[in-house]
């Protein structure tokens, strides 16, 4: 196929602070090795320094223009965002959320499994590493990060601050008709809601509501049930096989998906897509862990999860013509943390960054025939 031929995906990428511009540089490496490997496309990548460091010296994270910038791509890859010298919720108040609202991404999903030579804290699930195997879908717009709320004499001894969950009922529809036709898109077609619609009476009282209602749409064909989030932790660890797709709030989601990578072994290796499924934004994929200030610049950061969530991308834009170029990513870096020897500290092994990503490359080519 000649150059002229090739579909160009044109990816914002967004490496942020720390750990998070070794990997970026990782898995462009990576996504760029499949494009070469399989022929038929291509990456072409324009790199935002919306880092920290930048803030500090300048005073602002993204330009003014930053949402007309982003919508000139087709998918935004990002890294991690935090530092020791900017306060949490100003770096993600003033970038990584105002993304995902402005560009409509109000679905998060976050895959979880256990990767070949991953070892599980949990006896059971090393035993039997198949019981783990969940798609988490986490409404990302609302709830209790939708910024709504303040602070009243701040600075006094009787300070007020309110933070007010909001839920909507296009909002709660939305994701949960989302939440459905992923379940039923997967082999055992199981949805567990979550709630804590026994303590919060307005707004959760509405997400179940909703949730029944939907569910109405898929009866016989999604098997569905309900969860407090309390009781879900426990069930999570004892018995991991009961569930498959699970739906939850903007903030529940965020705390149980980073158990579910836990439980999976490492959150290194655990990935996440931010989608419009209207498609007319770009969606941004990234890996959950954060920018990790104490390792960054030292080369030992895990790259699989920056791996995985690009597979994720792959997967996204090809509208499912990708699929088995995604599956291929999949299979390669399975062959990689299989091997002891090509894996980072965190899975037990001694490999470093750059050694990860060369061997997956390495077996990019081994996978698709054509090392």
């Amino acid at each position: 196929m000649s150059p002229a031929d090739k579909k160009v995906y044109k990816i914002a990428a967004i490496p942020g602070d720390g750990i998070g511009v070794d990997i970026t540089e990782a898995a462009m490496k990576v996504l760029d090795k499949l494009a070469e490997t399989n022929g038929t496309f291509s990456f072409e990548y324009t790199t935002f320094d919306w880092s920290s460091k930048a803030y500090l010296e300048r005073g602002w994270y993204m330009p003014e223009d930053w949402a007309t910038q982003l919508r000139t791509h087709d998918a935004i890859y990002f890294g991690a965002v935090g530092w020791p010298d900017v306060p949490d919720h100003i770096s993600l108040w003033q970038m990584i959320l105002p993304i995902r609202q402005q560009m409509n991404q109000y679905v998060n999903v976050r895959p979880t499994r256990i990767l070949r030579g991953t070892r599980a804290p949990v006896s059971q699930l090393q035993e039997k590493p198949g019981d783990l195997d969940w798609i988490i879908v986490r409404e990302n717009s609302e709830g209790e990060y939708a910024g709504q709320g303040g602070t009243t004499h701040g600075h006094a001894e009787n300070a007020i601050a309110t933070e007010l969950a909001i839920f909507t009922r296009v909002g709660i529809e939305r994701i949960m008709r989302f939440a459905f036709e992923t379940a039923k898109g997967r082999r055992r077609r199981k949805l567990t809601m979550v709630t804590k619609s026994n303590a919060q009476r307005h707004g959760m009282v509405l997400w179940d509501r909703v949730f029944y209602e939907v569910a109405k749409e898929y009866e016989g064909v999604v098997e569905f049930e309900k969860m407090l989030v309390d009781a879900m932790t426990v069930r999570m660890v004892n018995k991991p096989e009961s569930m498959d797709t699970i739906v939850a709030t903007n903030l529940h989601a965020d705390i149980l998906s980073d158990l579910a990578a836990a439980l999976a072994g490492s959150i290194g290796i655990a990935p996440s897509s931010n989608l419009d499924p209207t498609r007319k934004n770009p969606s941004m994929f990234e890996p959950i862990h954060g920018s990790a200030p104490d390792i960054a610049g030292q080369g030992i950061a895990n790259p699989v999860g920056a791996f995985w969530s690009a597979a994720e991308m792959v997967r996204w834009l090809g509208k499912g013509e990708l699929d088995t170029v995604a599956d291929q990513l999949m299979q390669a870096i399975e062959n990689v943390t299989g091997e002891p020897k090509t894996r980072t500290r965190d899975m037990g092994g001694s490999a470093g960054t750059v050694e990860v990503t060369e061997a997956v490359c390495a077996e990019i080519g081994r996978v698709c025939g054509k090392a």
